[in-house]
């Protein structure tokens, strides 16, 4: 933690200098420097208190909304300035050019992140996938799933509304099944109190099956005994049973039509360091008809590659986790710089991946990764 917060405060406090430097030597009021300072205090502080445990979802709001719409619209200020500078050595026009080539940048920038703040985290997509599978029974054919993932149901607080109409937006699709990848809570399983009517409202022809997320151990809170989170764990597994979701913990269910088989399979969270493996992938098999077409609900997509593919004939895998760090711009999110497999569809010859960016946050913050429902047809070839 102490390496975050000297890191934070070198983001925040060289450009504040460099800034500073610039407002001197044009002349403006000093004034104007020390109100340059005060987001970097703020960010600061609250840095200090998230490391001494006091963050709370709106600090957590605060101290994201002022990192993203104010230090580094800074930090790009500060660096395309510098290099203007550095031009001007060979250019002399190049510094006052770059200064308003910085100003516009940021401004851009910051206007960006605030719109992902303000709106982007509520803008709910659908995305339209075929996989075509030569191993899809006939009788599946044009088989519907509503994908949806990380709904973090306590960013929202006991504010409903968003919920309500994801859920809408998810039964106006008339999905065959509907399938949650993990990471329905923040950090407790009383996050979930206020919206279990709404999220009991989901339809679906075979149903609403789960897994849990890494989030919903419920292992990222304080508790006053050692049994505390998994007390809380319980609490949520017993809750999804209230909304009529099948949470499928090392296990399957095979759903039939006529002669023809489909295998729905769930793990616990399977995921590299420092996220928890605790899924026993062989159990979750077990029982599971050898022709069945197999979907399997792993939350974490670092599984694919590590187990499912060496080491089973799955055809479809369905995760979420990665949110693409909730910040797509095109087809690029710096989430592919952890997770090689980050959102949208992956195939190795006729077995796929589908990595939902998902529909919430820990911050209520989306740009280009906006909330997502993915409706996932499978097709026979």
């Amino acid at each position: 933690m102490t390496t975050i917060l000297i890191a934070i405060l070198l983001l925040a406090l060289l450009p504040d200098i460099y800034i500073w430097h610039l407002l001197s030597r044009a002349g403006v009021a000093a004034g104007w420097g020390v109100a340059a300072l005060l987001p970097t205090a703020l960010l600061l502080a609250m840095a200090a208190a998230a490391a001494a445990g006091y963050m709370n979802p709106a600090t957590m709001k605060t101290f994201f909304g002022v990192l993203l719409c104010v230090t580094l619209p800074k930090l790009l200020f500060a660096l395309v300035s510098v290099a203007g500078r550095c031009a001007a050595l060979w250019l002399p026009s190049a510094a006052h050019r770059a200064d308003v080539a910085a100003a516009v940048l940021a401004a851009a920038l910051a206007l960006a992140f605030l719109y992902g703040f303000v709106f982007g985290w509520r803008r709910i997509t659908v995305r339209h996938v075929e996989v075509v599978s030569p191993h899809l029974p006939e009788a599946f054919d044009g088989y519907c799933v509503a994908h949806i993932s990380d709904l973090h149901v306590g960013t929202w607080g006991s504010d409903t509304a968003f919920l309500g109409r994801f859920v809408g937006r998810v039964n106006a699709l008339h999905p065959d099944a509907i399938l949650f990848t993990g990471d329905l809570v923040n950090m407790s399983a009383s996050e979930v109190g206020p919206h279990m009517g709404v999220l009991s409202r989901f339809e679906a022809r075979d149903g609403v099956f789960s897994v849990l997320g890494n989030h919903d151990y419920c292992e990222y809170g304080r508790y006053d005994t050692r049994d505390g989170a998994l007390r809380q764990r319980d609490t949520l597994i017993a809750r999804e049973g209230e909304m009529g979701w099948r949470l499928l913990r090392d296990g399957n269910v095979v759903l039939r039509r006529g002669g023809d088989c489909m295998a729905l399979i769930g793990v616990e969270n399977t995921g590299r360091p420092p996220f928890p493996a605790r899924g026993d992938l062989g159990k979750a098999l077990e029982g599971v008809p050898a022709e069945a077409f197999k979907i399997l609900l792993s939350h974490d997509p670092s599984h694919w590659r590590s187990e499912v593919l060496p080491a089973t004939d799955i055809d479809l895998t369905l995760s979420g986790h990665t949110h693409a760090v909730q910040l797509r711009v095109g087809g690029f999110s710096p989430a592919r710089w952890v997770y090689p497999e980050w959102g949208g569809l992956y195939r190795e010859g006729d077995r796929a991946l589908h990595v939902s960016v998902g529909a919430g946050g820990t911050v209520p913050f989306r740009l280009g990764a906006w909330p997502e429902i993915t409706i996932l047809t499978l097709r026979r070839r």
